[in-house]
């Protein structure tokens, strides 16, 4: 037979740096004869020695590093923000529903914009947690920025306009005091978060979850190119 020598032993496994780049050597009996062995053969030698093959780059990806505590923290501070502009909404709602059943349309788009608003802040604070740094910069500008501006004109202008704290204090019902302190939880929960979600630990760790995606690409990458 072209290309077989007699074989007198039965021997797999790998030897050197063969095991160590995935190679294997294995002799297998056929009819007497030595020959070169199949895939299928090669896997059944070392499955049977309790080998495994070993990848041409046998590191996985690196391990995710842990969220800090102040980005979580500042993901929670957000859904409290969120739950303080629930409350505020279903305030200013029973307000204007009870004192002018007309205005049932409008008070409809304004809660049909808050939630939608809302939505969006609960997702950004989401993905802000799992490390991305968009995420940080849309809450920074669309809600630490713009929001707050909302949040905080109204009572500036009231107060540029002549308004007295006093008097707005004595004539004060228990819809206006809840909802003046929710505001105030509102307010400062969105500055908490904002200074806590750019504290170095969490710069560091969405530095780290931005490059890793590009560290595994560029690693499979070198094995595709190995492989050929």
């Amino acid at each position: 037979m072209s290309g077989l020598t007699p074989l007198t032993t039965l021997r797999y496994g790998c030897t050197g740096d063969a095991c160590g780049s995935g190679r294997a050597l294995v002799d297998v009996r056929h009819a007497g004869y030595h020959r070169l062995p199949t895939p299928s053969e090669v896997q059944i030698a070392m499955v049977s020695e309790g080998t495994q093959p070993s990848e041409i780059d046998a590191s996985g990806p690196e391990p995710r590093p842990g969220i800090p505590t102040q980005l979580q923290a500042s993901y929670r501070l957000w859904l409290l923000a969120i739950a303080a502009g629930l409350f505020e909404t279903a305030l200013a709602v029973v307000e204007a529903t009870s004192g002018n059943p007309g205005s049932a349309t409008e008070v409809a788009v304004g809660v049909a914009v808050r939630l939608l608003a809302f939505t969006g802040l609960g997702y950004l604070a989401a993905q802000l947690r799992q490390g991305h740094n968009w995420a940080r910069v849309a809450l920074a500008v669309l809600y630490g920025g713009l929001g707050t501006l909302s949040l905080a004109i109204g009572p500036v202008t009231w107060l540029t306009q002549g308004g007295s704290l006093a008097e707005a204090v004595a004539a004060a019902d228990l819809a206006s005091v809840l909802f003046a302190a929710s505001r105030v939880v509102h307010l400062g929960a969105v500055i908490a978060a904002l200074v806590l979600m750019f504290q170095p630990a969490a710069n560091t760790y969405i530095r780290a979850t931005t490059r890793a995606p590009a560290r595994r690409g560029t690693r499979q990458d070198r094995n595709a190119g190995a492989a050929r």
